[in-house]
């Protein structure tokens, strides 16, 4: 195979900074995407199940998105436009209500708070403070919430909020669904410390969660637990705000995923495929009486980019019309759950457990040196793969909802001789 030292990319290493990270595990040079694979500068096809951290949901230059692109540069559309009314954006509005919204009776107002989910999540975790006058937001245990300080303050990981070299503040971390092994009720201790006049926590303006947990370890929320904390929410005048920028636009099966628990959240955060294209792109949803922003309180450069309205606006059209990419995806959820099934029951030394939600899916394992064998193995055998988990333990599973059943096949069958693999370096 191609080797970091057969393309002597020598350029990355001498300018680029040290923190760069995939290019570390995959170490090639690439050239093209088309669909589910990536292909290096040498032509060699790489199966991807990573999806670009879950941006290309329709896939690598979908030709349908492709082709509204074009058209449109072509045309000399607006390519940077601020929050200026642009045709494009106008089209992505009527299409996301029309799409999205009026169908699921959501009511949210949209925002675009700038280019990526950080973005988003500061937008949100701003609005809720702005609109309650309170400054602590809970979050939970191995969350993920962005790199930025306002976003790493929700988050759970270490050394990821060790990167911030200041104190994360007016954060209060829960325990996630499942933390605790289910030996105490839901919420226990969440409702003790709102109830307790005592108890030192200050009542917060808001709640934010992810309904599976993606970098944290693909952990997955039950739709009671999401109820619960709803609930929770509403009782104390708490704004419950779902983090949906990896698991949204379809991972799960409906567009959101919080749909299935029968929410509706007070905020909601989106980004990574809602471009559809790979584009930088994110938005904030809240419901009306929340819209209490004044003109330009919250604003960026790169939050008016058209071209990503115009690929958007190209998914909604071609996959949220009707239930099909829907049906398409919970039905290959139960084809990947049989597979990892198998796979773990083969002899009870290739993985602890797996879990997943519609073509989100982590495979566990008891350290990271065995999740990190194995995803060097599938790239050697031309599959994409990463890990997650708090100690880089789960192998995770993204392959783009528009990938064929026989390429479905083919990415779980080099999956299972990885993990194979893995087990048996390990038994010699």
């Amino acid at each position: 195979m191609t080797t970091l030292t057969d393309t002597a990319p020598s350029v990355f290493e001498t300018v680029e900074s040290e923190v760069r990270s995939y290019c570390r595990a995959w170490p090639v040079v690439f050239e093209q995407a088309r669909g589910s694979r990536l292909y290096d500068e040498h032509g060699r096809p790489f199966l991807d199940f990573f999806a670009g951290a879950g941006s290309l949901n329709y896939g690598h230059n979908n030709p349908v998105l492709k082709r509204a692109l074009l058209d449109y540069l072509a045309d000399d559309g607006i390519t940077h436009g601020l929050d200026m009314s642009t045709t494009a954006k106008r089209d992505f509005l009527e299409t996301f209500r029309s799409t999205v919204l009026e169908p699921r009776a959501l009511p949210y107002k949209v925002m675009f708070p700038g280019p990526t989910g950080t973005n988003a999540v500061e937008a949100a975790l701003k609005l809720a403070r702005k609109v309650t006058g309170r400054k602590t937001v809970v979050s939970f245990t191995n969350a993920f919430h962005g790199m930025s300080l306002g976003s790493l303050a929700v988050t759970g990981n270490a050394a990821k909020r060790a990167g911030a070299g200041v104190p994360l503040t007016h954060t209060t971390q829960m325990p996630f669904d499942h933390y605790l092994d289910d030996q105490v009720p839901d919420f226990l201790w969440f409702e003790r410390l709102l109830s307790d006049s005592g108890s030192g926590l200050d009542h917060p303006a808001a709640v934010i969660v992810e309904t599976v947990q993606g970098e944290g370890g693909i952990n997955v929320a039950r739709a009671e637990w999401l109820r619960g904390l709803a609930d929770l929410c509403r009782r104390h005048e708490m704004l419950l705000i779902v983090d949906d920028i990896q698991m949204g636009c379809g991972r799960t099966g409906d567009f959101f995923s919080f749909e299935e628990a029968g929410i509706t959240p007070d905020i909601v955060t989106l980004s990574k495929s809602i471009s559809g294209y790979g584009l930088p792109m994110a938005l904030c949803l809240f419901r009306p009486e929340l819209d209490v922003w004044q003109p330009g309180e919250h604003n960026g450069t790169f939050r008016g980019n058209n071209p990503a309205f115009v690929t958007a606006t190209a998914a909604l059209d071609a996959y949220w019309r009707d239930g099909t990419l829907r049906e398409r995806t919970l039905a290959r959820a139960g084809r990947v759950e049989r597979a990892l099934g198998d796979l773990c029951g083969e002899d009870g030394r290739t993985a602890v457990s797996y879990r997943g939600r519609g073509l989100v899916w982590g495979l566990e394992f008891t350290d990271g040196e065995r999740a990190e064998a194995v995803c060097r193995r599938a790239f050697e055998l031309g599959l994409l793969l990463e890990t997650s988990g708090p100690r880089g333990e789960v192998v995770k599973l993204l392959p783009p909802l528009t990938a064929t059943d026989d390429e479905l096949d083919e990415g779980l069958g080099i999956l299972a001789r990885s993990v194979r693999h893995a087990a048996d370096r390990v038994a010699v």
